[in-house]
């Protein structure tokens, strides 16, 4: 038969019951909210900073280590968080894609219900309004980041390497809407039709948001690129124009 374990000392209990408050192990390190908001600033700052570089200088432009000496951290953090180069680059893709196709899909599919809701027929006008305002608010009123952006997606819509790639991983789901919207709008155009409409006003839209200064020098300073307000305005009138042009060139399928 197993012994019975003797029951503790009066002294040792009361000891233990009537232990100082300072007796308990101080805790170390952040807790776990202060940890957890230290990691996603570091995540941001790397972001930022890999947003400005790509942006200046492209992908292949950029090293990890110029991102990590730019964001003030340990080259092993930005693989820690992000991986690969690559990686790094479509996080920051992604960022700021996200924003811009919610909000310009919600801003479409207003106008589609009010329009139905009114019983005023949509036009081509009021759909690349709704369309392409929230890019051109963001590049005017979003900060030095958002500039950055127009100029990545600028750079990338023309890399011939893997530009097409990125940019319909990124941004297909909200165009095909806008075409699927368009469609409506323009039942004589076939998909080839409004399909290389599409394709004009891209160039268009992100050479444009890219704010390279051709237009400048091109004008002798009558026109500026950085008027972003007045060129939504044009952008609109004359890409609706060229929907317009182009609808009926291809015979539908």
């Amino acid at each position: 038969m197993s012994q019975i374990p003797a029951a503790p000392r009066p002294v040792a209990a009361a000891r233990r019951k009537t232990a100082a408050p300072d007796a308990t192990p101080a805790r170390r390190g952040r807790p776990p909210k202060a940890q957890a908001k230290a990691a996603g600033e570091t995540r941001e700052l790397i972001l930022d900073a890999a947003e400005d570089l790509f942006s200046k200088h492209g992908f292949y432009g950029v090293t990890i280590r110029e991102v990590a000496r730019e964001a003030g951290v340990d080259t092993a953090l930005v693989h820690y968080y992000f991986g690969a180069k690559r990686d790094l680059f479509d996080a920051v893709f992604l960022r700021r894609a996200e924003v811009w196709n919610n909000e310009r899909v919600a801003a479409i599919n207003r106008y589609a219900a009010q329009a139905e809701e009114t019983g005023r027929p949509m036009t081509l006008e009021g759909l690349l309004e709704a369309f392409l305002r929230p890019p051109f608010e963001w590049s005017l009123k979003g900060g030095p980041g958002w500039k950055h952006y127009s100029a990545l997606v600028a750079q990338t819509n023309a890399n011939p390497t893997f530009g097409g790639e990125t940019m319909a991983r990124y941004f297909d789901p909200a165009i095909r809407r806008l075409i699927e919207l368009i469609a409506q709008v323009l039942p004589e155009a076939s998909e080839v039709d409004l399909y290389w409409g599409y394709h004009n006003l891209s160039g268009a839209l992100t050479l444009t948001l890219g704010e390279t200064g051709r237009l400048d020098r091109l004008s002798c300073g009558r026109a500026r690129s950085g008027d972003l307000q007045t060129a939504g305005d044009y952008m609109v009138r004359f890409a609706a124009a060229g929907f317009r042009a182009v609808a009926g060139l291809s015979p539908s399928s």
